[in-house]
């Protein structure tokens, strides 16, 4: 297999504000133990959004939250690009206007910083109002056709496009864009969802209307094994999984560099596993989980 060579992959981290704790303690430990980790991989961005703010999408989050101030620190204290999550479906002009979602904006308007985004409607306003945010498409526009995703990286307004992780294996495609456009692509790495499900567009406006406090007829998933909710060893098994190694064999050397890792809505604990995963050395994890958590006199149960 052809291995990448001085190349580095960009790893775009969940949970901004919701696991603020969490990257207190592992920016820490990338900062001073850099050769514990993979020297082919960095941290792109963090990505989330503050609670109860209606421009926010793509799954709903009920982990640990800090203050907006807190987390801006965090970012600058660390140097990396903190991106908002505004990632609602369904929004009108009327809610352009939100007063709390345009003071998150103005405090997080520093270049560096991203916005990911849905709405054409939010992100025409954004783009005449705060002059510092760079974009980033959506996955929950679930571009599923290669010919759609293909357009969308042609939008001069994004920088980088998340398409949906079906896509993911379409290798062929992929390895045929333009190299201006390879750089655009961010993907999305680790889903769990079920690969052939056609209902995932809705769950994402399902989303979008729980934030807005709509009242509609709850969304049902019907995808096998959805009820059992997220699980890293099955989303592994998932055809559209992008494992470490393929980023080295494949994603790497073909000119892509943009991996985004899911996981706002899970637990703290999931989310390091899965950190420790894409980018620790296997023999220096048990070190980074005692520099974070682990010692010697924590009980399981």
């Amino acid at each position: 297999m052809q291995k990448a060579e001085n190349k580095v992959a960009h790893f775009h981290l969940p949970g901004l504000f919701e696991f603020y704790e969490l990257y207190r303690r592992f920016l820490t430990v990338f900062a001073d133990y850099r050769e514990y980790f993979h020297d082919w991989c960095n941290i792109g961005s963090i990505y989330g959004s503050p609670a109860d703010t209606i421009w926010s999408g793509g799954r709903l989050e009920y982990a640990e939250r800090q203050t907006e101030l807190d987390v801006l620190e965090l970012s600058e204290q660390f140097g990396f690009s903190a991106r908002l999550t505004f990632s609602n479906s369904l929004l009108t002009e009327k809610h352009l206007f939100d007063q709390r979602c345009n003071r998150i904006a103005r405090l997080f308007d520093k270049p560096g910083n991203g916005i990911v985004i849905h709405s054409d409607i939010l992100l025409e306003y954004l783009k005449a109002k705060y002059r510092n945010f760079y974009f980033v498409s959506s996955t929950t526009k679930v571009l599923t056709e290669f010919s759609d995703f293909h357009k969308e990286l042609e939008r001069t307004e994004f920088s980088y496009v998340v398409p949906d992780f079906r896509l993911n294996d379409k290798r062929n495609l992929l390895s045929e864009l333009e190299p201006d456009l390879k750089s655009k692509v961010e993907f999305l790495c680790n889903e769990c969802c079920w690969f052939d499900c056609r209902n995932r567009k809705k769950c994402y406006e399902n989303v979008s209307r729980r934030i807005l406090h709509e009242d509609f007829p709850e969304f049902e998933c019907k995808s096998p094994l959805g009820n059992e909710g997220y699980v890293f060893s099955r989303a592994m098994e998932n055809k559209g999984f992008i494992s470490r190694e393929s980023i080295q064999d494949f994603f790497l050397p073909k000119g892509f560099a943009n991996f985004k890792i899911e996981g706002r809505s899970l637990g703290s604990a999931l989310v390091l596993e899965m950190l420790l995963y894409y980018m620790v050395k296997p023999e220096h994890q048990l070190k980074v989980r005692e520099k974070i958590y682990l010692d010697n006199t924590l009980d399981l149960f």
